[in-house]
């Protein structure tokens, strides 16, 4: 086990943020969709990392800098703008810090690749006036208060220009590996590996684990989902019943209509969590009322079926 990877679990460990330990204290914010993030923990600035395909090298300090995050394959994307690679010290961290150079994310935050500029400029704005507020946004909130219309507009043109990728693979299964929370919030499987009971939770953890602590661009997630979501979550998406077709706003294929967003392929622990910000009223203003009436209805298991079936699609 490296140094990097037993900080992290050091870290889960004695902060009690195990899968199974701590639950968040309220049963409309269900742990496993809204990690908790520990303490930070020191990270080594003198051995050089690597990830296999890339001639660069960055210590662990520096995988973790705010202000200078890796850029393993530069050649993957187009020239990023200030702000998405190194954002401006003290208040705006890099984008692609959380929201990775691909523009794919990761499951504590929001995949933003294809999106429009107007709709990553709505929602910026909705976080500025306390509209998005919900437990997992909360880091969000320092950032965009200091950042400028010309950076979000940046941001926005560098991320909308990026094709999105299938970035998570669903898998349904009883069992799933225990897992611990690491830095910035994201799941990591627990040496020596054992498994547990899945239950009525989604868990993603990354599908090479030693590259996604280095933030690697090119290796995505794994999410364990409840047997009989896939198709339960295709009823309620295609069907409706309890809620609307979702096909109805957000386009045939599901992968946006004008401004409505693309829903398909993205993280289920994220479309989870927006759904139930909804619900909960966390999530308001114009830009989620269309929603309010779509969520009324649905419960934890329909937003958890939903948000699996959505996950498995092509985006």
């Amino acid at each position: 086990m490296t140094g990097f990877r037993l900080a992290r679990r050091l870290g889960a460990a004695l902060c009690l943020w195990l899968v199974g330990g701590v639950a968040s204290g309220a049963a409309d914010f269900p742990d496993w969709a809204y990690t908790v993030t520990p303490p930070p923990s020191a990270h080594d600035a003198t051995v050089a990392k690597q990830i296999e395909g890339s001639d660069r090298h960055y210590t662990e300090a520096q995988v973790e800098d705010d202000f200078a995050p890796p850029d393993w394959f530069p050649a993957d994307h187009p020239i990023m703008p200030s702000v998405v690679a190194n954002g401006r010290p003290p208040a705006v961290k890099a984008c692609s810090k959380c929201h990775v150079t691909n523009g794919a994310g990761h499951p504590e935050s929001s995949d933003l690749a294809g999106m429009t500029p107007a709709y990553i400029a709505a929602q910026v704005a909705d976080m500025k006036d306390g509209l998005r507020k919900g437990r997992r946004a909360g880091s969000m909130m320092p950032i965009v208060k200091a950042l400028t219309d010309e950076e979000v507009a940046a941001a926005a043109a560098y991320y909308t220009a990026l094709k999105p990728v299938l970035w998570t693979k669903v898998v349904e299964s009883e069992t799933v590996p225990k897992s611990y929370v690491g830095t910035g919030g994201m799941r990591f499987p627990l040496e020596p590996a054992g498994d547990e009971p899945l239950g009525d939770r989604i868990i993603e953890l990354p599908q090479a684990p030693a590259r996604m602590e280095l933030r690697d661009s090119r290796s995505g997630f794994i999410a364990y989902v409840p047997k009989g979501s896939l198709a339960r979550g295709e009823t309620l998406v295609k069907a409706g019943g309890k809620t609307t077709a979702c096909a109805t706003c957000h386009g045939a294929d599901l992968k946006g209509a004008g401004d409505v967003p693309r829903i398909v392929g993205r993280s289920p622990s994220y479309v989870f969590r927006q759904m139930n910000d909804i619900k909960t009223g966390m999530r308001a203003g114009p830009h989620a009322e269309p929603m309010q009436k779509v969520v009324a209805d649905l419960d934890a298991a329909d937003m958890l079926a939903i948000s699996a079936y959505l996950a498995a699609q092509q985006p």
